[in-house]
């Protein structure tokens, strides 16, 4: 069986993901499985052995160009698919399996997407689970499953890659690593204030830790305001990479790493799929859909229920409930991994 997977577009979903992937595999063992995805996470797929071949998908967030998509769609019917899944609710992102007259095309009703989809999953019962085990729902079997029967994600390591890294950006070896991942895609409500990651950075590096920075090149402003807080430029123990990684860096270095410090992020659900310890650090944006999945670890939160905002009202657009995370909280945390 030849399956084609619309997949998600953001990061941490990209990676939730792989418990579908690898669900269908131990449903159909000789599945084959082609992943669409965007170029900022199409990487990720790399590191997925049960993915045979990804397709870079070329829309950008917000694109219709129904164009584009029949000739897409029109390419790929070649391949000859047997089914389509489509992992995002958008009345859009069914448009290419449709148009590749793929038979079988599973999905959510989403935005009304009669036709589109002709295998439409119910969602309703699904509506206060786990977006992983959401995703697992839509597997060949339609049953649904509870995370404790569920192969959560296990990315791939590239040692060879690692061994690199840690040359090139002179990570000494011998003493242990902390992580710091400040940034995050979504927006300012999501991240923990700067000047606390600093106070993180500046007390581990003071304990003889190596504290690495890791982000996208738009973070590149939250680590210099962490570097410039406390004056960390000038200690060789701290390490900014933010910016200066890919996202296939990115894994191989949370892998190498003691302990994470984390907002809800991306690479939050990439520490978690690599088996590192962290501390996540929830504002509006719920653990009860979205966790680290990951027995190791701790979360912090000052707030109940959900919210979907990108600016807080404190300064620099940051949520409140993040700014009362204090970072002494946050240390006894990351002592209790």
């Amino acid at each position: 069986m030849k399956i084609l997977i619309v997949g998600p577009s953001w990061v941490g979903d990209s990676v939730m993901a792989q418990s579908l992937y690898k669900r269908i595999k131990k449903e159909e063992p000789s599945s084959k499985i082609d992943v669409i995805a965007p170029a900022w996470s199409l990487s990720l797929l790399d590191r997925m052995p049960e993915v045979d071949k990804k397709i870079a998908s070329p829309f950008a967030h917000g694109d219709i160009k129904i164009y584009e998509r029949f000739k897409l769609g029109k390419k790929l019917k070649e391949e000859g698919y047997d089914r389509s899944i489509v992992l995002t609710n958008s009345f859009k992102s069914a448009f290419v399996p449709f148009f590749a007259e793929i038979k079988v095309r599973t999905g959510w009703l989403g935005e009304f997407r009669y036709g589109l989809i002709n295998d439409i999953r119910a969602s309703k019962k699904l509506k206060k689970s786990l977006m992983v085990e959401k995703f697992s729902a839509l597997s060949l079997s339609n049953e649904t499953f509870s995370l404790e029967n569920l192969s959560l994600p296990k990315l791939e390591i590239d040692s060879t890659n690692l061994t690199s890294l840690v040359e090139k950006n002179i990570i000494e070896k011998e003493i242990p690593t902390l992580a710091l991942c400040p940034g995050a895609e979504f927006g300012p409500s999501k991240r923990w204030p700067s000047e606390y990651y600093s106070e993180i950075a500046k007390t581990y590096v003071s304990q003889g830790w190596n504290v690495l920075c890791i982000g996208s090149k738009n973070d590149e402003n939250i680590g210099v305001e962490i570097e410039n807080t406390n004056n960390l430029s000038h200690e060789k123990k701290f390490i900014n990479l933010i910016g200066k990684t890919s996202l296939l860096d990115a894994i191989d270095l949370l892998a190498y790493t003691n302990k994470v410090v984390t907002n809800d992020s991306g690479l939050m659900h990439i520490a978690a799929a690599v088996g590192t310890p962290l501390v996540a650090l929830y504002g509006p944006s719920s653990p009860e859909y979205t966790p680290p999945l990951i027995d190791k670890k701790q979360i912090l939160r000052k707030m109940d229920g959900y919210k979907k905002v990108r600016y807080g009202t404190s300064e620099k657009g940051y949520h409140q409930s993040l700014v009362d995370i204090s970072p002494e909280e946050v240390l006894i945390a990351l002592e209790a991994l």
